[in-house]
């Protein structure tokens, strides 16, 4: 039932496989997307407009337009402050920082971009962006970030913080896409531009210093201290990311016994392993992505990597190897609540409809509120800009928590953070994430969970958008009554794009992909394997039941 493991996973790169970057970046200046063809048009997901110059999905001409729009987008609101400007290692995020800043000098924005044309992760972004607002009513910065996460190193992306710092919202996002593809329909009529010599030559573009305060701020969320005094020994791999060249200030300023067991820089990505299926991911949550780390465990307390654009975190113990991203919330979670005493006793927990179920009962241990949403973590943003929530997180490993003192830290995932937060763990308890985490199934179960791709059509996974309770027609689910079946988060009533059931010991969750002919099941069990493989296959005989009467 789950997705065909290629016989490549785990393994290097075959050099016949990797990307070709001349060509790639060839293709982004001189491939000319069809606004009339749906796949070739400004579209942004859950983390904003993504896509290869192969097929004419991220190509010069959707930036000049993405960015025309987003200046046109800042006028309307009235933001005025700097636009805080970070690119990944994709090979097409340097191309398409050109791009935006002919666009924005044009504009006469106000950019603020690396000082020594590095690379900067997106939660060093929303923390300049934190960081400038913080006290300001007017004038306020936002940012944006060119990357398209651990997606493959031929893809490109680009993605919009407003001034909250967080993931900008679906009323913000429409509209920019709406101006963008009204844009490229009318062959970019509407764009000023200048050349990129003037551009950067220009007084609007100006070189800023990412590095240092989001170093010398990070003692203010972890405890670098006791990091430092209990000599915990890490291992850190970029994955050859954005964060590369943040990992030696911090290991210098704070005095931790860190090792970086790579720091090469490369847009092949020819040092990773491949995914599941054969492709190059940097996905830090993924066994075979992670091959490299893993294979060294023994040689630390505790290791972890970050995905390109560092807002993931994949953690590494002795203990059992790469952590499952929702164990791994978990334990932060039970360790957070336990160890900031300043924070508020009401600042609550959030997490995605689709998360561990161990992280219910978690919260329930610990007595504090749990707030369940749609999947996007743009849904946190407001509750971890005001301290309401002390932690939030999703399943696929994006987290992120509130500082020492109870405010603010970003308000967009931060997998640095995480992965000091697993050293800071081990230094305090003597105990790796790992370990912790058979203490809480000691205490509270064994969750068995897992997620899985099916193949539906275009129609079927409209059908599942719009799927009720009465058209899935379940009132068992593996030998147990149904206690609840959602299509919309209950933390905050939206609905999200699918349908989940529940009962006492499990649950599934099915919504559609938003770039995939195939929808995902989430589902988990608290017996058994066996019984989560009864939850999976139900649950795919119910839709495939749907899918077939909808036809």
């Amino acid at each position: 039932m789950a997705a065909e493991v290629s016989p490549f996973a785990g393994k290097t790169i075959e050099p016949s496989s990797l990307v070709n970057v001349s060509r790639l970046v060839t293709a982004y200046f001189e491939g000319k997307p069809d606004p009339a063809v749906p796949a070739q048009r400004v579209a942004f997901g859950t983390s904003g407009h993504r896509g290869s110059a192969f097929n004419n999905a991220f190509n010069e001409a959707h930036i000049l337009a993405v960015s025309q729009a987003l200046c046109e987008h800042r006028r309307r609101s009235g933001v005025t402050g700097p636009l805080f400007v970070g690119i990944d290692t994709h090979a097409l995020a340097e191309p398409a920082l050109a791009s935006a800043l002919e666009v924005f000098a044009a504009n006469e924005v106000e950019v603020m971009i690396d000082e020594h044309d590095g690379y900067t992760p997106t939660p060093v972004v929303s923390h300049a962006i934190l960081t400038y607002n913080r006290g300001r009513t007017s004038g306020l910065a936002d940012g944006v970030v060119i990357t398209p996460s651990h997606n493959p190193p031929e893809d490109g992306g680009f993605k919009y913080n407003p001034p909250n710092g967080g993931p900008a919202d679906t009323d913000i996002t429409s509209g920019i896409e709406r101006a963008a593809n009204a844009l490229l329909e009318d062959a970019l009529q509407g764009v000023k531009r200048i050349s990129l010599e003037r551009a950067r030559k220009s007084a609007n573009v100006h070189r800023h210093d990412y590095i240092g305060p989001y170093v010398a701020d990070l003692t203010n969320v972890v405890d670098m201290e006791a990091i430092r005094a209990s000599g915990v020994k890490i291992g850190i791999d970029p994955l050859g990311g954005a964060a590369v060249h943040y990992w030696r200030p911090i290991i210098e300023r704070y005095g931790i016994d860190a090792t970086l067991v790579s720091d090469v820089v490369d847009p092949t990505f020819r040092f990773m392993t491949a995914d599941w299926d054969g492709k190059v991911r940097m996905d830090c949550s993924s066994p075979y992505a992670m091959a490299r780390l893993i294979a060294m465990r023994d040689d630390f307390d505790v290791a972890f990597a970050n995905d390109t654009d560092a807002d993931r975190h994949g953690i590494v113990t002795r203990w059992n190897g790469l952590m499952n991203p929702n164990h791994y919330l978990a334990v932060a979670i039970s360790y957070l609540f336990e160890n900031r005493p300043q924070w508020s006793p009401d600042a609550a927990i959030g997490k995605t409809i689709v998360s561990s179920a161990m992280i219910d009962r978690v919260a329930t241990r610990i007595g504090r509120k749990l707030v369940e949403t749609p999947v996007g973590f743009k849904w946190f943003v407001d509750g971890l800009g005001d301290g309401s929530f002390g932690f939030a997180g999703e399943e696929s490993a994006g987290a992120s928590f509130l500082r020492r003192d109870g405010t603010v830290w970003t308000t967009d995932k931060d997998g640095l953070i995480l992965g000091l937060l697993a050293a800071e763990i081990t230094a305090k308890t003597e105990m790796d994430p790992g370990q912790l985490y058979d203490h809480l199934t000691a205490d509270l179960g064994v969750p068995f969970y897992e997620r899985i791709d099916a193949a539906a059509s275009v129609a079927q996974k409209n059908l599942l958008k719009s799927l009720s309770a009465d058209r899935l027609g379940l009132k068992q689910l593996a030998g147990e009554p149904i206690h609840a079946t959602l299509t919309a988060a209950p933390g905050n009533g939206q609905p999200f794009g699918g349908i989940k059931v529940v009962t006492e010991n499990g649950w599934f969750a099915a919504r559609p992909s938003g770039t995939e002919e195939v929808y995902k099941i989430y589902a988990e069990s608290f017996l058994s394997q066996a019984h989560l493989r009864q939850i999976q296959q139900e649950a795919q005989d119910a839709l495939s039941a749907v899918f077939a009467a909808g036809q």
